[in-house]
């Protein structure tokens, strides 16, 4: 009798961590699913950049070195690998961004012309689409290191290989990012 008692015990055991483990198989694949369409949203904005930047040069020829920063924080960002990397290299991407349509207001010519005014209407509909993948992203991330650190799952999820992992943390540059550029015509 007692026999069936032990092995019922363990079987219970072993479905609760069957049972864990498929829970945690879950969040670490929303938090992939979440990375990736940040990483969407990211390329579509870096596709967008050249574009941008030739029109602007087009009238602002001499502002070399703003369309220089713009493509070198471009290029870092699209290098960059990992959530912490990502974000410190978008977040300078942004800031050079902003500078790049700020120059609009000094060319009254490039602020009217109709390819930048859609350039820089969809840059602005991509940042939001960014922000909000981002908020996804931090959030499945959050449930994620939530499931992994809460009992009992937290008694399985290190011999399962699950670890903690990192917030698309946007840094000292936070509320320059959460904002979307203004764009004025």
């Amino acid at each position: 009798m007692s026999g069936w008692i032990v092995l019922g015990i363990i079987v219970i055991l072993v479905l609760f961590a069957l049972g864990a483990y498929n829970r945690l198989v879950a969040l670490s694949q929303r938090v992939g699913q979440a990375f990736a369409d940040i990483d969407v949203q990211l390329k579509q904005r870096h596709d967008l950049i050249p574009n941008l930047v030739e029109t602007v040069k087009g009238y602002a020829a001499h502002e070399r070195g703003t369309l220089d920063e713009v493509i070198k924080a471009r290029n870092a960002a699209m290098s960059a690998q990992g959530p912490a990397q990502m974000s410190a290299a978008e977040g300078q991407l942004s800031g050079a961004l902003g500078r790049l349509i700020a120059l609009s207001e000094a060319y009254p010519d490039l602020k009217a012309n109709a390819n930048f005014q859609q350039l820089a209407s969809e840059l602005s509909d991509i940042e939001n689409k960014i922000a909000a993948s981002r908020r996804f992203f931090n959030n499945a991330v959050q449930e994620y290191n939530t499931g992994i650190q809460q009992m009992p799952a937290a008694l399985f999820a290190g011999t399962f290989g699950f670890t903690r992992k990192e917030f698309f943390d946007l840094g000292a540059s936070r509320a320059d990012v959460e904002a979307a550029p203004s764009v004025k015509f």
